[in-house]
């Protein structure tokens, strides 16, 4: 499920929040590629909830259409136009809601490797965290079964904090319920949400379980999409990955790893990295760059940056260091 993303201003101004890329590849692609090869099983559908088609155009659709087909499934595009909440997003699907899904929403990313345990109708992927309070988090009993679904405990509960990631035997089981939230106007904070659908499923005897992630990765705000692009780099550069292009061309410059630089890269009299992601097309001249993730087709001079995240067609020039700035604009 994919929506605008207003905490990630200015950028998603112009590009979809879940199109935003990391490490070199949009969110969504990642995270759609990284659940695939945690499943371990040929996927025959994606289908992608998207906002209204003002915003997410032919050019989105068409990338993810690709998505799928890389992946071996068909795509099917679907359209929430009010942001009524997970639960209704989800039935503006209902078409291919049958057998087994897995639901995710696109502002996160995940690192992670396990077997889904036979024995449950579902799974929800949690994350231990420090302050508990601050999410919606699981209480299980001793089986690693879940008994109840706790948003933002104000005691404690559980530090397994939900990160928005679902699998379902039969997400028909799912529809059914949210079927019955739609019709019977069941919302809370005035939208329908996936886990009433979930809570009622519960209540019928069907047994969820926990899926645990080694890292989970928000691209909710600037910062944390920074520190993310960071993260997710180091993993790359551990795992091996080939993370320079070929034509990237360097003058009097150096690169410290990890980094990402794209297609069509210049680099003269600078110093790239670590944690720094270029992409397609950027021209970087003079001063240094750490810590920051720069999109496509930037010119950039005698700048010092340090977790600054620049958009498309920028022209930054200027001693400013942690920066968030959106497509198009210049700075002189």
């Amino acid at each position: 499920m994919a929506g605008r993303g207003s905490r990630l201003r200015p950028h998603s101004l112009t590009v979809p929040k879940p199109l935003i890329p990391v490490a070199g590849k949009p969110i969504v692609h990642r995270l759609v590629e990284d659940i695939a090869r945690i499943l371990k099983e040929p996927i025959d559908e994606i289908a992608f909830i998207l906002g209204d088609e003002a915003f997410f155009g032919d050019d989105v659709v068409k990338s993810l259409e690709e998505l799928a087909e890389g992946l071996g499934a068909k795509a099917s595009i679907y359209r929430q136009d009010l942001p009524l909440g997970t639960g209704h997003a989800i039935m503006c699907a209902k078409e291919s809601l049958s057998g087994p899904a897995v639901i995710a929403y696109a502002d996160t990313l995940i690192r992670a490797d396990f077997d889904l345990d036979p024995t449950a109708d579902a799974v929800i992927w949690v994350k231990q965290v420090d302050e508990p309070e601050a999410f919606g988090v699981v209480k299980m009993k001793e089986n690693n079964e879940i008994t109840e679904l706790v948003e933002k405990p104000a005691e404690f509960v559980s530090d397994l904090a939900v990160i928005g990631i679902y699998y379902f035997k039969e997400v028909g089981d799912l529809k059914k319920e949210l079927q019955t939230v739609l019709d019977n106007n069941i919302q809370n904070g005035g939208e329908y949400q996936i886990n009433d659908g979930i809570k009622a499923m519960m209540a019928n005897g069907k047994v969820f379980k926990t899926g645990s992630v080694d890292e989970w990765m928000d691209c909710g705000n600037k910062n944390v999409t920074v520190e993310t692009n960071s993260r997710m780099l180091g993993f790359l550069h551990k795992d091996g990955a080939d993370l320079v292009h070929r034509t990237v061309r360097l003058e009097n410059a150096t690169i410290i790893p990890p980094c990402f630089i794209g297609e069509d890269v210049s680099l003269t009299n600078t110093t790239v990295g670590p944690n720094v992601s270029l992409g397609k097309g950027c021209h970087i001249l003079g001063g240094t760059i750490k810590n920051s993730l720069i999109q496509s087709h930037a010119h950039i001079s005698n700048a010092n940056l340090d977790n600054a995240m620049i958009g498309n067609h920028v022209t930054f020039k200027g001693d400013f260091t942690s920066v968030s700035i959106g497509d198009y604009s210049v700075l002189e």
